[in-house]
């Protein structure tokens, strides 16, 4: 594989960098740290994005994508990511958007994909399901038919930004013979519709990202479902191939690597730096050499989507090693905090013990457990890797 940047690159490197810096406003990263804040000033950086045609690189041009080469894809994320700038939700634009292009009529694409492009529609995922974990094919939310409209009852679990959503996208059991992947249906649904209820589930970490949504009697029309019915297990599958692989976070664990080097590159404790002791350092060299691995791995696949490939079983090992690294590297910035005296700040007689990383590492560290069960647990991935590559 060839690393050089070409002249094109470069200069599209350039040109990516002056628009972040210009774009990406001191106001508009303050705004996004604030909870009340967030959506709309994520829904701003992302229709700025749209304005100059980069919301969605990884789409068909046709349906408003890029056309962009794998280099041009790392050279954006890369650029993103070294400047904190967070990615874009991904349940509209990366989820649900390439089924309905994939696998929807005309009607759903012209309704749907340009109001995800314009980010005038906010989405989210309706997959996990209370008591079923990782096992996304025993799930029981029911889809029954009645006349031009399918009636949804059950519920769905940890579905982020909830209750900011427009829509979401659904799988529900719409029969129970066969196999329990067969008789499941991929369904798209209004959140503003009678009979659903969102309930907030605070986490670890003190925030509020997380609900539970119920669906009581909730009426679909059919025009909303997704292909065929019953066959919307091979629609999940292809949505999640993509997940998984955007889940792997190669651009922004360097940069939350890069930060733990400098934080402890600071002398403290008569000038000693935690960078200086052979334990860290150890553990930052093979945490830094299992990153470049990724990376590398991450770009194959990425060249393989970009010549009209789809993300295999390649996905999983990405999304393994992906949130194994980004755990790690969380459970360095702890060592870090942990040296340079605490991760709680507290106010005594007006001084602060602690310090604001801390408080940082901390929060990245509790929500960071989460990395290695959802999208999939890693012991599906490790089943999913054995039964299609190895065959077992």
């Amino acid at each position: 594989m060839d690393t050089s940047f070409s002249p094109q690159d470069l200069a599209f490197r350039d040109e990516v960098a002056a628009f972040f810096d210009e774009a990406f406003t001191d106001d508009l990263r303050d705004r996004l740290k604030d909870n009340k804040q967030f959506k709309e000033a994520i829904v701003e950086w992302q229709r700025k994005l749209n304005d100059k045609g980069w919301v969605a690189p990884n789409w068909p041009v046709e349906h408003g994508g890029t056309g962009w080469s794998p280099t041009q894809m790392y050279i954006f994320d890369s650029e993103r990511s070294s400047r904190g700038i967070p990615n874009t939700i991904p349940f509209g634009l990366s989820m649900v958007a390439p089924v309905i292009y994939t696998f929807g009529n005309d009607e759903q694409k012209q309704r749907f994909l340009p109001r995800i492009l314009k980010s005038e529609d906010w989405w989210c995922q309706g997959y996990s399901e209370p008591g079923s974990g990782s096992d996304l094919a025993s799930l029981k939310t029911k889809a029954e038919l009645d006349g031009d409209h399918y009636v949804v009852n059950g519920a769905k679990i940890w579905t982020t930004y909830a209750q900011y959503a427009d829509w979401i996208f659904c799988l529900v059991r719409t029969s129970t013979e066969g196999k329990k992947q067969h008789g499941i249906s991929f369904l798209l649904i209004d959140m503003h519709s009678e009979g659903i209820k969102v309930n907030p589930i605070e986490t670890i970490d003190s925030h509020h990202s997380l609900n539970e949504v119920e669906f009581n009697n909730v009426r679909v029309p059919v025009e909303n479902l997704i292909g065929e019915q019953d066959k919307g297990w091979t629609y999940a599958k292809a949505l999640l191939a993509h997940e998984r692989t955007g889940i792997a976070g190669v651009a922004d664990s360097k940069r939350a690597l890069g930060e733990v080097r400098k934080l402890a590159e600071r002398e403290v404790n008569g000038g000693k730096r935690l960078v200086d002791d052979p334990l860290f350092q150890k553990r930052l060299s093979d945490i830094e050499i299992e990153l470049m691995a990724l990376e590398y791995t991450d770009l194959r696949v990425l060249s393989q989507v970009a010549t009209g490939g789809a993300p295999g079983a390649e996905s999983s090992l990405l999304k393994i090693k992906g949130t194994e690294i980004q755990q790690a590297i969380q459970t360095l910035a702890m060592m870090v905090a942990a040296h340079y005296q605490g991760v709680l700040p507290t106010e005594l007689d007006g001084d602060v013990l602690g310090n604001d990383f801390g408080m940082a590492a901390r929060r990245s560290y509790m929500y960071g457990r989460a990395a290695t069960v959802y999208g999939g647990s890693n012991e599906i991935q490790k089943n999913i890797i054995a039964k299609a590559v190895l065959g077992l």
